[in-house]
């Protein structure tokens, strides 16, 4: 069987704190023709794409998640730390309509950010989870989790009329409700991390140490990104 490549990849996990039925975050249904994962729902993120490595954004990474996000990095350019925030961005604005950012000019071919006048912000994008999707699938990723307070949001946090089709059932899940869903099983190990962090009282702040599910071989391995 031909190896199949890895790709980068960056998934953005919109935690509101401030929902009435509790702490929720943003989930979509993938569709049951879907190549990946198909009928799951999941996080809006997707790969990382070679624009994105060069995408102008308004502001720097937060220093914390900057180190952690570079600490197991490789040497390819969707690896990087500023690549995969604007590709978590991106996907977030392409298949929520949802965006993040100060009025600004936006990368060329943001075309959400453009029509806002925005421009993307990942100052505030907290690294929580990494995992590799193991072998046998017909696609895997080097899928890197951020988080995201929904504070942060521009505009209508419940306005999903621009987004693409790629993710239906778009809806805030209360974290209490999100394991009734029909999820993939890593999405499920990252709901509990994210439960935890809900918890914390003040500001939305990450782990000091990230969860690895390291599954390159057919030997997964767990560690922790300090």
């Amino acid at each position: 069987m031909t190896d199949i490549p890895i790709r980068d990849a960056a998934t953005l996990i919109v935690l509101d704190r401030t929902a009435r039925g509790g702490p929720a975050v943003l989930m979509g249904q993938r569709g049951a023709s879907a190549a990946f994962m198909p009928s799951k729902y999941v996080f809006p993120g997707g790969a990382v794409d070679p624009a994105d490595t060069s995408a102008k954004m308004a502001g720097p990474l937060d220093p914390v998640t900057r180190r952690l996000l570079a600490s197991v990095s490789s040497d390819s350019p969707t690896s990087s730390p500023e690549a995969l925030a604007a590709a978590a961005l991106r996907e977030l604005a392409e298949e929520t309509g949802l965006m993040t950012g100060p009025t600004g000019a936006a990368p060329q071919d943001w075309q959400h950010y453009r029509d806002a006048g925005l421009s993307p912000d990942p100052s505030a994008l907290i690294y929580v989870f990494r995992a590799i999707t193991p072998p046998g699938g017909t696609r895997r990723f080097d899928a890197r989790f951020l988080l995201l307070d929904a504070e942060k949001l521009h505009g209508d946090r419940h306005d999903f009329s621009a987004a693409c089709d790629e993710l239906s059932h778009l809806h805030w899940v209360p974290l209490t409700e999100a394991r009734a869903l029909n999820l993939p099983f890593i999405t499920e190990v990252v709901l509990a991390e994210i439960a935890s962090i809900a918890k914390r009282p003040g500001p939305l702040s990450g782990p000091a140490n990230v969860p690895f599910f390291d599954n390159r071989t057919r030997d997964p391995r767990f560690c922790w990104i300090t």
